[in-house]
């Protein structure tokens, strides 16, 4: 039984303005949608990539530093950050004769690397603002469904003479479904631009963290100590102070 005050009765009832609207708010929901799926997805893939470079300075050479990372990728930016960086290293002592060979070592590959890293952030953003413009215009492109539509339903009922209830009703629930419409399609855009920038911020600082130690490591040739081996040092450097200082005691 089709029900006379339901969506299907609003678009046969509805005119071009009521339809173009329908359709707009589905093609923001597929747009909205699209980037939801494909960046998620993105980040899904790089969990690996993410958990590879946790033990990266763990590895007994570069090369099997890199396979931690993944395959090579432009959606792998810490992959493509560590490949950049090894290729700015070779460049810059093969090339001494060029411009950039007079620039200090340390310079060329800061500049190098933070290139790379603005090119993954801005990768990582794409889609982002789809998403924030449909989340923050659909409510609105829907209640403006719902007020032509009202304005309709007044005008019928000014020409027909009659404003009883199942006269009102029928237009006017049709007209809202419009508002229903519009709030559907923008609170998974504003949840997954939310979600988003949050995965997105984090990876962003993990890669930060990264290319700080690969920079240290392409200038030194050696990885940096991890947290624990480093507080391990001090612990060390403070234990042999302290039996130094009970030598000199006991010699006193």
């Amino acid at each position: 039984m089709n029900n006379p005050y339901g969506i299907e009765a609003m678009w046969s009832q509805g005119d071009i303005v009521i339809k173009l609207v329908a359709v707009s708010l589905l093609l923001m929901s597929i747009a909205s949608w699209y980037v939801i799926v494909v960046r998620g997805w993105g980040l899904f893939r790089l969990r690996k990539a993410i958990e590879g470079q946790a033990e990266f300075w763990h590895t007994h050479s570069f090369e099997e530093g890199l396979q931690l990372l993944g395959e090579s990728s432009e959606d792998n930016p810490f992959r493509k950050l560590a490949d950049e960086g090894q290729q700015a290293l070779g460049h810059h002592l093969t090339h001494k004769s060029d411009l950039h060979g007079h620039l200090p070592l340390a310079d060329w590959l800061a500049s190098t690397m933070r290139d790379s890293m603005d090119e993954s952030s801005e990768r990582l953003q794409r889609g982002l603002a789809i998403l924030a413009s449909v989340g923050s215009t659909a409510p609105f492109v829907g209640l403006f469904g719902t007020v032509w539509g009202i304005y309709n339903a007044l005008v019928g009922i000014g020409v027909s003479g009659h404003a009883s209830i199942d006269k009102v009703a029928g237009p006017v629930g049709e007209a809202l479904i419009m508002t229903a419409f519009g709030l559907v399609v923008a609170i998974p855009a504003v949840l997954g631009y939310n979600a988003l920038n949050r995965n997105n911020k984090g990876v962003m600082g993990k890669l930060n963290r990264f290319a700080h130690q690969l920079h240290s490591y392409l200038i030194t040739g050696a990885a940096p100590p991890a947290k624990g081996r480093a507080n391990n040092c001090e612990k060390d450097k403070v234990t042999t102070l302290v039996k130094r200082k009970q030598a000199v005691g006991e010699a006193c």
